[in-house]
């Protein structure tokens, strides 16, 4: 039954951060909360749009035009911390177009400073403390009565009561997540979750303090729906973003048997803890499309790891990697340096871990405090600091910036150590991977070696200058998949490697036989066809390629092809063609 669009308007924005990051992946996905809000919005009929503001910090005239465009009686924020000048910045933006707009403040980083936000910064006006779909939609209803009362009958808010910040109660958390309304009926995304909460206590981490320690679980029915849904909507890829993916074993396979049984043909990437995993649980992964699983490692120091309050033991870790990996899924260490007690010891012992678990992927961050976390209230009774400290323009405070016996030189010193030394053992990680010996498993051993080689030829590893012999490695991969499976990625990366060393004869082969298995395939006719030109073979490429009229790229290469063979009448006809394509 549809339900009728109310007349309030409601903008959601995910604001932007200060400084650039390397990889803007980091910090592009709107977060997953911000849908669930706005799917609660929209199954109650009121009119709610998103706004990514992740790239827009330079770019104030496109968010004014937004507002302007929207005209939104109700704009609420996504705050994760680190972008909670962007969101500030914002809110002035939304008072200045209209005095008369409310500005709601949610997310992790506005719970933890909900009242430094109130105390400071007139221009928001609520902020929604912890888990914010029923809240904010109770926030919705309360304005949009327009009665002068203050809400304080809405658990799990703040705002400012005679001129003071104000908190009501905390709001329970929600007992069945499978009651609130898919997102994926109402939004297009990438990244998806089972749960909420996390079991442990880390002590770099807000999730303790945020979820109270407790784990919340969808059914296997509502994450499968939920993919499937997307997966009608064209994605493909997903983010599985839960804290700890595979915390309830029986649900985890239930959950991958479904996919399997769907032919849901995802891929897809997921967060797990080391102590978590299983084989069979494993093997159901990587058949159910998971193609990474991100661990948190730390360090290869029991002293710092007990620091972090990370309870797991290297056996663990080391168990965990080479079963993730055995199974065809990329296992992926994040590690964090920086931390108290710090040293040249410390660092080695992490480079030494670095050596026996093989990670076929690493993150290196120097360890942040956060408002939310155990390390950030140690540092308030420490040094008497207060929230205030965050009234600097800055996004975040490292650690060694809070530790006299730590220097800034000393600590990014630290993190080249780790990072050169990472990067520089990697060909020898690819070239020791050891894959279970199971036939059902070939072919996606196959995709999993080929996508790895695809780093080394033109991925992350090509680029980066720590990693030597990068092609040999990809040439090594390609082969060691091609041997499982006549995987199309294989076939064509293998040509292009061969390509771009000049090997133009053996090219031409691997390209041929990947045709002989993928007879349709456009990218292996036009790296076969350009192989052949090479070798100056023209009236073999354009018999190549005269089966994709179709093709806008291909009918181009035709084209430089009939050029190349002084054929005038035949390069006039494929610009005919193209021409005809372009109009289409």
């Amino acid at each position: 039954m549809a339900v009728a669009t109310r007349i309030m308007k409601i903008l959601l924005v995910y604001p932007y951060f200060l400084d650039k990051r390397i990889n803007e992946e980091d910090v592009s996905a709107i977060p997953m909360g911000l849908y669930s809000v706005g799917a609660m919005l929209r199954a109650n009929g009121y009119a709610v749009d998103i706004l990514n503001g992740h790239n827009l910090g330079k770019a104030p005239h496109r968010i004014y035009q937004v507002l302007g465009d929207k005209r939104p009686d109700v704009v609420g924020f996504s705050i994760l911390h680190a972008n909670r000048w962007g969101g500030i910045d914002i809110a002035r933006m939304v008072k200045k177009i209209n005095p008369n707009a409310t500005v709601v403040f949610g997310g992790v980083g506005a719970t933890f400073l909900w009242e430094h936000f109130l105390t400071h910064f007139p221009e928001i006006d609520y902020v929604v403390r912890g888990e914010g779909e029923h809240c904010f939609l109770e926030l919705i209803r309360f304005l949009e009565k327009g009665k002068a009362a203050l809400p304080i009958h809405i658990d799990g808010l703040a705002f400012r009561k005679k001129g003071k910040p104000f908190k009501t109660r905390d709001r329970e958390p929600l007992a069945d997540l499978d009651s609130l309304p898919m997102p994926a009926d109402h939004f297009a995304f990438q990244h998806i979750s089972l749960t909420r909460g996390c079991p442990e206590g880390c002590t770099f981490c807000g999730s303790p303090a945020f979820w109270k320690r407790r784990v919340r679980f969808h059914s296997a029915d509502y994450f499968v729906s939920q993919m499937a849904r997307l997966r009608e909507k064209g994605v493909t890829f997903f983010f599985v973003s839960d804290d700890t993916f595979t915390l309830k074993r029986s649900l985890v396979i239930d959950i991958c048997r479904r996919i399997v049984e769907c032919r849901l043909n995802v891929v897809w990437a997921a967060i797990s803890r080391v102590d978590c995993v299983d084989e069979e649980m494993l093997g159901w992964m990587r058949r159910a499309g998971c193609i990474q699983i991100s661990y948190g490692v730390e360090s290869g120091s029991r002293e710092i790891r007990d620091r972090y309050h990370k309870r797991i033991s290297e056996a663990a870790i080391c168990r965990a990697f080479d079963l993730t990996v055995r199974y065809g899924i990329m296992a992926r260490a994040y590690f964090i340096y920086g931390a108290p007690g710090e040293s040249d010891r410390t660092i080695e012992e992490s480079l030494a871990l670095l050596r026996r678990i093989r990670p076929l992927s690493a993150i290196f961050y120097i360890l942040d405090l956060f408002p939310g976390t155990a390390f950030y209230e140690d540092f308030k009774r420490r040094t008497g600091a207060s929230d205030d400290i965050w009234l600097d323009r800055v996004e975040d405070m490292l650690y060694f910036e809070t530790d006299e016996t730590l220097s800034q030189a000393t600590v990014l010193e630290f993190g080249r150590r780790l990072r050169q030394g990472y990067h520089a053992l990697l060909p020898e990680f690819a070239g020791k991977i050891d894959l279970v010996d199971d036939p059902d498993l070939y072919p996606l051993h196959a995709e999993f070696l080929s996508r790895l080689a695809l780093t080394f030829s033109h991925g992350d590893y090509a680029m980066n200058p720590m990693v030597e012999n990068s092609l040999e490695t990809a040439i090594m991969l390609f082969e060691r998949s091609l041997g499982y499976h006549p995987d199309h990625r294989a076939f064509w990366g293998l040509g292009l490697v061969y390509q771009h060393l000049r090997r133009f004869d053996e090219s031409v082969v691997v390209l041929q036989r990947g045709i002989a298995h993928h007879k349709t395939s456009a990218d292996l006719h036009m790296a076969l066809a350009n192989s052949l030109m090479r070798l100056n073979r023209y009236p073999e490429a354009r018999q190549c390629l005269e089966g994709f009229p179709d093709h806008p790229r291909i009918v181009e290469q035709l084209i430089r092809c009939c050029r190349s063979m002084g054929d005038r009448e035949g390069e006039q006809t494929w610009i005919g063609r193209l021409n005809s394509l372009q109009q289409r």
